[in-house]
């Protein structure tokens, strides 16, 4: 398929082409690659929808906000976008995954995705990252019609039982000062996946929700 297809599709024609065909290229193709394409669309990625949710709902909290975004980037998200523009189909592999089945993998579909939205950014800065992020994730960010979100743990709680583990453990690590300056310390731990993260407030359940939402972050 054309590459000018999925420039039209992504919003964005590069001036770099190459760059565009390296974002594509598994690393079981050759040496140029796009794992390190795929480290800096990650952070792009990151803050590029972050700051769409944020000019979009002005009145969401912090929490929610992360929570939206976690839903936007985890892996299983970003490769459902990824087969939407048929990203599959561009990729460039070697011959022994072209044959298995690599192409629809959601894990390789996106980390490619990842890969092109850094190739973007690299090639035409912000601009051009804000143009391929709205265009692959400006429908799915406007279908959050703004209601407050699941709280952290709550949300926590789904993802782990959807995946067939256990409730996740929440240890007060220290509770110190007066009353009416309380800062709770807990740290939320998922053994089965060896993830944990701490959160700190004025009160438990404040200092609870900050350590799940951290974990709910590095889980997506």
């Amino acid at each position: 398929m054309e590459l000018s297809v999925l420039e039209s599709t992504l919003g964005y024609a590069f001036r770099d082409r190459a760059l565009l065909e390296r974002a594509l290229t598994h690393r079981s193709a050759g040496v140029c690659h796009n794992e390190r394409l795929e480290f800096l669309g990650d952070a792009a990625l990151g803050y590029l929808v972050a700051r769409r949710l944020f000019e979009t709902f002005p009145d969401a909290r912090e929490e929610e906000l992360t929570l939206m975004r976690a839903d936007l980037v985890r892996k299983d998200a970003l490769a459902a976008v990824a087969r939407e523009i048929a990203l599959g189909e561009h990729l460039r592999l070697g011959s022994g995954e072209r044959r298995s089945g690599v192409r629809d993998r959601t894990s390789v579909l996106a980390d490619a995705l990842e890969a092109v939205v850094g190739a973007a950014a690299l090639d035409g800065g912000a601009e051009a990252g804000t143009a391929v992020v709205n265009a692959l994730f400006g429908a799915r960010i406007a279908a959050f019609d703004g209601a407050p979100q699941k709280d952290a743990k709550t949300r926590l709680q789904e993802v782990l039982q959807a995946r067939g583990l256990t409730l996740p453990e929440y240890t007060v690590e220290s509770d110190e000062g007066q009353a009416h300056e309380r800062r709770f310390v807990v740290r939320c731990r998922v053994q089965e996946l060896d993830a944990e993260a701490t959160g700190a407030a004025s009160s438990r359940r404040e200092a609870e929700q900050a350590a799940a939402h951290r974990v709910l972050e590095r889980l997506a």
